[in-house]
């Protein structure tokens, strides 16, 4: 019973592999793209960037309903 169970995790072990290594190809060959679309058309080739969502900011011009702990102020002449 244990030579099945090892042959099983062997076969997952190999599948999470080949996974791994397909993703890396796939995100390699669209960077390659990406780099030769930049250079046939004079641009240059930016790095891939996440740039984190501010999403609890309230922005200028929205209003804030539920923001209630605010103690208003005058303004200063």
């Amino acid at each position: 019973m244990t030579f099945f169970v090892r042959l099983f995790l062997l076969a997952a072990g190999l599948v999470f592999a080949a996974s791994l290594s397909v993703a890396a190809a796939l995100m390699l060959a669209v960077w390659g793209v990406r780099a030769a679309w930049a250079r046939l058309t004079g641009k240059s080739t930016l790095p891939f960037v996440v740039r984190p969502r501010r999403a609890n900011i309230v922005r200028p011009g929205r209003a804030a309903a539920d923001i209630s702990d605010v103690e208003p102020k005058t303004p200063k002449a």
